[in-house]
């Protein structure tokens, strides 16, 4: 969610500031900020909005400092304006904040008692007002943070530029925190994304919770304290990449359409990727398991019920599927003889990390299916599936959760003590082709969107390995299109959701060759209604084109598990192509991020 970049060093540190948080735009943020440095005075520019409007007044104003801090903000505490925006600064301090204090209403409450003035509706300058307060009773700076942070509860990451010391404190409880060294330029920087760092630091530094990374610009090192001030070997450190692949549209008009077309070639790699990478067994067996638990949100739940599906048939193993905020705050039934598999694209996501963590506590054995290496959950699991889809632009997901749902596949089979076998790696060469048909003509699908885009809502059911689909196809489309959509349990019509079908109600209903009589049954329920029917399901049959107002037909044939990606497809491109009429912005949606770093 929220974007931090610090720097300190020997150069114009502004423009390395700007571009790493141009970098992570895609997370999604609704205002950007920067503090620096300037005769040993601390500045603060802000602006709700795109990042474009800071950069105009930097621009403005020819800034340059060689001490920066900048953050992308998206709003928790506070409606969006420039006073709420990032960073937050007096005479002593500027800081940033990623997470949430759980206790700030009581701690400003106290604050506020003693005479201290808020300018803010935020949370993150509670922990301005009461850093400068324990910096002013004699503390030093870096005990002033320690004391500070200790008194807050929830899970946050700060970035803190002080005037009087020239250098920048970075501390984290659960939230992201990444920090790095350039050898040659002296240049240290702190971040909450690996990705705005690549190509300014040597080495990149990975700090473990309740952390204080202190950059230290004198003698060109960070150094890593634990919270009582003593010297903490609690981080890990890789080198950095220095050649960043920077992602353009390559032609198309979103990035969301770019990665939607990626996906047969993503599909084409994964085999090759697995076949070479998995050539030895893993730890863990599914003789050896009790249960498996899958953890994840959003889309990446999804996924999960997608792998269920295929789990309990192949393994013939209990699967429970959980949503990782829900899953947290229970007290849940597990052992030792259970897997927590966690599902995130970035990594990041702050329910999920909470969960493993529980997890881990409760001596779960840990893997995760994610996209990207170095990220906490990475760090924290015994086994890590990478799905290799590449960066992610398009904050709603869509070639990061087909390639969850196949290294899913692949991971199952690996938990038999299996290998990709010729028969599976043909099952995904069709599962490719097929994709690739759909992609290669869109037309129905335009015509479909242009025809029902201005329609009052939408119901997506589906059946058995169908409706965790009707499930993604319904965020989909909410997420960028900013309508009213909700899937539902074919069967489960009748339970309730059937009292919104009327003549302005679109279902849209996935069937397959599984339990074809009983779908197309539901679907009569909404036709005798009145209801409008979209239907994607098995060409060449009649009854699904006379029943419904629109068809869109699919070859189901030898795709065995794979059929739901292959119509989850068609839920992409339908989404997107309904935004396009609506005219929303579809990379970025309102409200939304991209790496969901709060809970």
């Amino acid at each position: 969610m929220c974007g931090i970049v610090g720097y300190i060093g020997n150069k114009n540190g502004v423009p390395v500031v700007l571009e790493g948080l141009s970098r992570l735009e895609y997370r999604g943020y609704d205002s950007a900020g920067i503090s620096y440095k300037e005769d040993h005075e601390l500045n603060v520019l802000k602006k709700e909005g795109k990042l474009e409007n800071l950069e105009a007044i930097v621009n403005e104003k020819k800034v340059t400092s060689s001490s920066v801090i900048g953050h992308t903000r998206w709003a928790t505490h506070g409606e969006v304006n420039d006073t709420n925006a990032h960073p937050h600064g007096n005479d002593d301090f500027s800081v940033v904040h990623n997470g949430i204090i759980e206790n700030a209403f009581e701690l400003k409450k106290e604050l506020q008692a003693e005479g201290e003035v808020f300018h803010s509706q935020t949370d993150s300058e509670v922990f301005l007002v009461l850093l400068t307060k324990n910096f002013k009773s004699g503390l030093s700076v870096k005990d002033a943070v320690l004391k500070t942070f200790k008194a807050l509860e929830g899970n946050s990451s700060f970035v803190v530029l002080p005037k009087a010391e020239n250098n920048i404190y970075a501390i984290k409880r659960s939230a992201p925190l990444v920090c790095g060294k350039s050898d040659d330029d002296q240049e240290l920087l702190a971040s909450s994304d690996p990705y705005a760092l690549i190509g300014f630091v040597d080495n990149i530094f990975f700090p473990g919770e309740e952390t204080l990374c202190f950059l230290d610009s004198s003698n060109n090192r960070i150094d890593f304290f634990d919270l009582d001030g003593n010297p903490s070997e609690n981080y890990k450190s890789d080198k950095s990449r220095k050649d960043l692949k920077v992602e353009t549209k390559e032609g198309f008009d979103h990035f969301m359409l770019k990665e939607i077309y990626e996906q047969p070639k993503l599909i084409n790699e994964i085999a090759k990727i697995y076949k070479s990478e998995y050539s030895d067994q893993i730890s863990i067996k599914a003789q050896d398991l009790d249960t498996i638990n899958i953890i994840g949100c959003g889309t990446a739940w999804h996924a999960g019920l997608c792998l269920r599906n295929i789990y309990e048939t192949e393994l013939q193993t209990k699967v429970n599927v959980e949503l990782a905020s829900e899953f947290r705050y229970r007290e849940p039934f597990v052992s030792s003889k259970d897997l927590g598999l966690f599902i995130s694209q970035s990594g990041e996501t702050a329910d999920t990390i909470a969960c493993t963590e529980l997890c881990e506590k409760l001596n779960l054995k840990l893997a995760s299916i994610l996209n990207v290496g170095g990220s906490t959950l990475n760090r924290l699991c015994h086994e890590n599936f990478m799905i290799h889809a590449g960066q992610e632009i398009g904050v709603a997901s869509t070639k990061a959760f087909t390639m969850q749902v196949i290294v899913g596949h692949f991971l199952m089979r690996l938990l038999q003590g299996k290998h990709p076998t010729a028969d599976f790696e043909k099952e995904l060469e069709v599962l490719k082709n097929r994709i690739q048909n759909i992609l290669d003509d869109v037309s129905s699908i335009k015509k479909i969107a242009n025809e029902v885009h201005t329609c009052k809502g939408y119901i997506f059911t589906g059946r058995n390995k169908y409706f965790p689909i009707a499930l993604e196809g319904a965020l989909k489309l909410k997420e960028i299109a900013y309508v009213h959509a909700e899937g539902y349990a074919a069967g489960e019509l009748k339970h309730g959701p059937i009292a919104l079908i009327d003549e302005e109600m679109v279902s849209i209903c996935l069937v397959g060759p599984e339990l074809f009589e009983k779908t197309l049954s539901n679907i009569e329920e909404i036709k005798a209604r009145k209801g409008k029917i979209l239907i994607v399901g098995p060409k060449d049959n009649s009854k699904l084109e006379e029943i419904s107002d629109w068809y869109i037909p699919l070859d189901f044939s030898d795709l065995n598990y794979f059929s739901p990606i292959y119509v989850n497809v068609v839920m992409q491109l339908l989404s997107y192509y309904i935004a396009r009429e609506k005219g929303t912005d579809i990379d970025k949606p309102r409200n939304l991020a991209k790496s969901v770093t709060v809970e």
